[in-house]
This record gives C-alpha cells, sequence and structure tokens, in this order.
C-alpha cells in the first residue's frame, strides 16, 4: 500500500499509525513540505517513507506535468497493490493522472466542499472520481457532494474520523490560566491554522465585538499562517489584543491542556 498525501499532519499520523498495525507494506509518500511543523511525531515505526522529487517543497501549478512524472515513476518503480491518496484535487489527482488503479480517494472536506465549486478544481475532482474504485469521506455533507460530482454512492464509505479518547479526555489542568493570570475569566480557544478558508477572520471579528461588552472575555489563539498580520492589527484596532495569549504552534503532547485550559472552543471554518 502506498498512503500519498499532501504534507504530514495529525491526521496522517493517526492513519499511518492504524495502517502500521495491518499485516501490509506500507509506504508513505508526501506531495509537499510546507515547513509548518504541522506534525511533530515521528512517522510511526513499520512506514517506509519514499525518498522522490517531491515532498521537499511547497508545489506551485508549474511543477504538475513533473509531478505526474515523478508520481509515475515512483509507482512503475513500486508497483503497489493498492493507492490511499487524499486531497482529492492533489496526491488523488496526480495518482489518477498517473494511471493507477485501484485508487482509494480519501476526500479532507474542503477540496470537495469548497476547491471544487467551479473551473479547475471542479475538473480535477470530477476526474479524479472518475478513476477512483472508493471514497473515504468524514461526513453527510461531503458524500452528498461527491454523488453529485458523479461518484457512485455505493462507493462510497462514510466515517467520522473521530477523537483519540485516550489522549483528549477530562484530567488536571496545565496550569496556563494561573500563569496568564486567567483564573477568573472566560477563556476562548482556536487551534485551527491561521488562514483565509478556515474561519479565523469571522472568529477574530467576532471575538473584538464580544470582548468590547465583555471585559472577561479572553482568547486562547494556537498557530500560525497567512493571515498573522490582519489578524493581529484587528485585535490592536479593536483594542481587544491584551485579551489574547498567541500561544503559537503546540505540538501533541501539550493540546489536551490547551483545550483544558478552555471554556469554549470555537471553529468558523468557511
Amino acid at each position: 500500500v502506498i498512503y500519498f498525501s499532501q504534507d504530514y499532519t495529525p491526521h496522517d499520523h493517526r492513519f499511518l499509525a492504524a495502517l502500521a498495525k495491518t499485516e501490509h507494506e506500507v509506504s508513505y509518500l508526501r506531495l509537499e513540505d510546507k515547513g509548518h511543523e504541522l506534525e511533530t511525531r515521528p512517522i510511526p515505526a513499520g512506514i517506509r517513507l519514499i525518498e522522490w522529487w517531491g515532498g521537499r517543497r511547497r508545489l506551485a501549478w508549474h511543477h504538475l506535468p513533473r509531478a505526474r512524472r515523478e508520481v509515475r515513476a515512483v509507482l512503475d518503480r513500486i508497483r503497489p497493490e493498492l493507492v490511499h491518496a487524499g486531497p482529492v484535487q492533489g496526491p488523488a489527482f496526480l495518482a489518477a493522472l498517473a494511471g493507477f488503479r485501484p485508487l482509494v480517494t480519501m476526500s479532507w472536506g474542503s477540496d470537495l466542499l469548497w476547491k471544487a465549486r467551479r473551473g479547475l478544481g471542479r475538473w480535477k475532482a470530477r476526474l479524479t472520481l472518475a478513476r477512483s474504485e472508493v471514497l473515504v469521506c468524514d461526513s453527510e455533507s461531503v458524500h452528498q457532494r461527491a454523488v453529485q460530482l458523479g461518484m457512485p454512492a455505493e462507493r462510497i464509505v462514510k466515517f467520522p474520523w473521530g477523537v483519540d479518547l485516550d489522549h483528549f479526555s477530562p484530567g488536571p489542568g496545565s496550569g496556563l490560566r494561573r500563569e496568564l493570570g486567567w483564573e477568573d475569566e472566560f477563556v476562548v480557544l482556536s487551534t485551527r491554522a491561521w488562514e483565509p478558508l478556515l474561519g479565523i477572520d469571522v472568529l477574530i471579528e467576532g471575538f473584538v465585538r464580544a470582548a468590547a461588552g465583555c471585559p472577561e472575555l479572553r482568547l486562547l489563539l494556537l498557530g500560525s499562517g497567512s493571515l498573522e498580520t490582519e489578524i493581529k492589527n484587528r485585535l490592536a484596532l479593536g483594542g481587544a489584543e491584551h485579551q489574547v495569549h498567541y500561544a503559537g504552534q503546540v505540538d501533541f503532547a501539550r493540546l489536551p491542556g490547551m483545550y483544558r485550559a478552555a471554556d469554549l472552543y470555537v471553529s468558523a471554518s468557511h
């Protein structure tokens, strides 16, 4: 099996860890390395990382012809019996272009709900789904969108990606509220990347408005991203910057403490 994804994230770690427990020989093909340290844990034992032209850089549209050739070369060299690839317009599209079958395509949500709305993204999704034996997704909305794009419903497997309850469970706090002097404040937590698609603009605008009339409100803001300047400027202009703690990129081991420090979790994905 080749597991082929865009980058290395906590979701990838979970899928690879599950695959490592099977009887299959599993290799991991990584399309990009955006350098954001999205996942600090090493690739699970038993998974072989494929060294190739990709996986070392952020790819642009003009890299597509070479990426297609290089993916085909990897598939010809390893000759897997199955490729599990996603998101749809990235790794799965390249595997479909390379003519590989059987292809299990995995949707990451925004690839079908956002990028496949029109134009090139829609064309890529239709082509990829047409050449996929199975689509794996995690919600009914993605399932319905895939059917609209031509994927037969009987070839879609839907299951929730879920939560690792051994790691994310009630327990002692991290002491963060005490360190920040927030023991008696109301703490809102956001863990999403600071990117347009993920609704960080809605969160910040909502917090600025709410904080103006609620002085005990606090925002525990994790992550980073391309909207950093806009986010910090809006908080400053709104007079709410002193009510925010920028925690930065938090590794997997420290995340439970962040959740336990919060009263409310907010996700505003577009």
